[in-house]
């Protein structure tokens, strides 16, 4: 039986290449000289987190940072953005996520946009990939356009089984 699996996997090392550039653009830009604005990449917890003076430098930093990421050819819908915290004096910082496999929520959409579908295929969520599986290749290919369609996210479908 025919079968993909579908899941979030953002390329980790095009993100690392983009905060290493976003962190040059950042130490060479006037108006950033004197201040405490960075960029830092946790490769273990995925995430980036961005320091500065005030919201408005944080948002600034973060428009370099997702530059450089489309550049990269990194999907900004892979980040998700927290709060901005302060860490003393007049500083501040914002943690990043790198969404990288899908979360039980996300999953169940899935399984449950396939299944209002009527589509000819079985979904099954199997940790952070949910795997679908159907007779013939026409009802899996349609299965990924209508993922694709209903949900926003970058989905990668691989695991290609005949």
């Amino acid at each position: 039986m025919p079968s993909f699996d579908t899941k979030l996997d953002p390329n980790l090392e095009a993100v690392d290449n983009a905060v290493n550039t976003s962190q040059k653009e950042i130490g060479t830009r006037f108006d950033f000289k004197g201040t405490s604005a960075a960029v830092e990449f946790k490769k273990k917890e995925k995430e980036i987190v961005v320091y500065g003076d005030s919201d408005f430098q944080i948002d600034q930093v973060r428009d370099v940072l997702y530059n450089k990421l489309t550049k990269q050819k990194v999907d900004i819908r892979f980040m998700d953005v927290g709060k901005v915290e302060k860490i003393g004096g007049d500083k501040v910082k914002q943690i990043v996520k790198v969404k990288a496999g899908i979360e039980s929520e996300l999953a169940k959409k899935i399984v449950k946009v396939l299944k209002d579908s009527k589509m000819k295929v079985n979904a099954s969520i199997q940790g952070e990939e949910v795997r679908v599986q159907g007779n013939k290749l026409d009802d899996l290919q349609a299965a990924q356009g209508l993922i694709r369609k209903e949900l926003d996210y970058p989905f990668s479908f691989g695991n290609y089984r005949d």
